[in-house]
């Protein structure tokens, strides 16, 4: 084949290539397309149908309280209805019986035989004694008072109530898989005041999705999560003076496959709790508690292991000491040993409430280049920072 032949070759193989990888970034906005399509769609969809059950409910509860305080005042009428007319009845009564004694007493009277028996019968009735009729000036006049100025307030706190906003949601931006949990990052939005973070078992299709976090911090550490187990996480926000959340941001996928730090069980002296993450000393016999170990080697670099005190008891003197080479010991005045000899920085007092972090990182001592890697121990060293309160201290080993 002629160098102009391969040549060409070449170039027909570099433009397939060009194009192959155009096709790719092309179909890669095609879906970014339809997933912000997606987002508006879904969103507007949801909007909708959260503004109807509102509605719907607000419709249905103002309904009730309506036919409530109807059926309130009403009987209220019933009640001063029924106690005004009863003395009007009353009334009634008496001098409907009037009239009909007077009316017979008049028949009677027609009879020229029963004259005498008439006049002794009408002295008796007292024909000049009247009952009293109350004038209406005294008598109850029911009516209702009603303020045209709630449906003026109604209409006006309705027009402004909810409110549909168009800012794009908070996204989370990064699940990264800690020893038994997930650490959770999301927008660094500062013109957000709240956030808040929910989560589901992937594997349980009718779990509901639980409170994890609610704060400002832009990222969280979820705890106590079994390896290999898929979970959903979800995260929304408000700005400040807010009460209403934004949306929730699309559900992201974590999950760890890191087995979470636990305490060596059957340690003598030691009380585990169910997860094996708490260790507290045993009042049985604390003269023989020893040293508490990891179960594992669990700890790796570029992770942040932190030691909690929840509780506090008297110190055991007799203890085995950490105090020897290749180890690092911290005391609870807050003095650091390294190799059994003490630093002249040092750290606050450990007391009820402190927690000491340790994190490692690996530090390259020469250029990266082909002629070194991890492997060898002269040109790699590991630097530890131990941190309590506002203090820290560096080791480089």
């Amino acid at each position: 084949m002629s160098i102009e032949a391969e040549a060409l070759l070449q170039e027909a193989k570099e433009s397939i290539e060009a194009a192959q990888n155009y096709r790719s970034e092309l179909q890669q906005r095609l879906h970014g397309l339809s997933q912000a399509r997606k987002q508006v769609r879904g969103s507007s969809s949801q909007a909708r149908e959260g503004l109807k059950r509102h509605f719907s409910e607000l419709q249905t509860a103002v309904t009730r309280l309506l036919t409530e305080r109807l059926s309130v005042l009403l009987s209220e009428v019933d009640v001063i209805e029924q106690d005004s007319v009863r003395p009007l009845d009353d009334c009634q009564k008496l001098i409907e019986h009037g009239v009909n004694t007077a009316d017979e007493l008049l028949r009677e009277g027609e009879k020229e035989d029963l004259l005498g028996c008439f006049t002794k019968k009408a002295l008796q009735i007292h024909l000049d004694s009247l009952p009293e009729v109350p004038v209406l000036v005294d008598v109850p006049c029911v009516s209702a008072q009603l303020d045209d100025s709630l449906l003026y307030a109604v209409r006006d706190r309705v027009s402004r109530h909810g409110s549909v906003s168009s800012h794009p949601p908070v996204q989370i931006e990064e699940l990264q898989e800690r020893p038994g949990s997930v650490l959770v990052r999301w927008d660094r939005d500062c013109l957000l005041w709240d956030r808040r973070l929910q989560q589901r078992d992937r594997r349980l299709s009718l779990s509901q999705y639980e409170d994890t976090y609610i704060g400002p911090e832009q990222e969280f550490l979820v705890l106590h999560l079994d390896p290999h187990t898929d979970h959903l996480f979800r995260v929304c926000a408000r700005g400040e003076g807010r009460t209403e959340w934004s949306p929730w941001s699309v559900p992201q996928t974590g999950y760890t496959t890191l087995a979470p730090h636990e305490w060596c069980p059957g340690s003598e002296g030691y009380i585990l709790s169910s997860r094996r993450n708490i260790a507290m000393r045993s009042d049985s016999s604390p003269s023989k508690a020893g040293v508490l170990y990891s179960n594992a080697p669990t700890y790796f670099c570029g992770q942040t292991l932190t030691f909690k005190i929840s509780a506090t008891g008297q110190v055991d003197k007799e203890a085995e000491s950490l105090q020897r080479d290749q180890a690092v010991c911290i005391s609870t005045n807050g003095a650091v040993f390294v190799n059994g000899k003490e630093m002249t920085n040092q750290l606050p007092s450990i007391t009820l409430g402190s927690a000491v972090t340790f994190d490692m990182e690996v530090v390259n001592l020469l250029p990266i280049s082909n002629n070194n890697n991890l492997s060898d121990g002269g040109n790699f060293k590991l630097r530890v920072t131990i941190g309590s309160g506002n203090r820290e201290v560096v080791l480089v080993f």
